[in-house]
């Protein structure tokens, strides 16, 4: 069982940057691909970014690509999405998400995920 809980959302003017944490519970976190997603209100949940359990490996989204850095700190239990540039259509509740296949992609490839936290860009 792996528990999730994320922090670091807020409101930030366009143009802006801000850090997301998600820090897990459990002895295997290291074990685990950890991925982004977001869902804006009215709108499906979509992926953002994705780290392999070693970090060796990411993906983004192409509307991220360039701006959004993931990384993880094993030794802390923590996964960060890094999130520069930032426009209004980034507006969403950011979510982070376990799985134990970093092939694996969509919500429905995920094991565990955390409550979300709240990110609005002002124009």
């Amino acid at each position: 069982q792996v528990q999730l809980v994320e922090s670091g959302g807020g409101l930030v003017q366009a143009g802006g940057s801000l850090r997301l944490s998600c820090a897990a519970s459990g002895r295997t976190f290291s074990s685990y691909a950890m991925d982004w997603f977001r869902q804006a209100p009215g709108k499906e949940r979509e992926f953002v970014a994705a780290i392999s359990w070693s970090g060796g490996s990411t993906r983004y989204a192409d509307s991220v690509k360039g701006r959004f850095t993931i990384s993880r700190d094993n030794a802390k239990n923590t996964v960060y999405l890094q999130m520069n540039s930032l426009k209004p259509e980034d507006t969403a509740v950011y979510y982070c998400a376990a799985t134990r296949g970093f092939a694996r992609v969509g919500v429905d490839g995920m094991d565990y995920w955390g409550k979300g936290t709240l990110v609005t860009v002002s124009s």
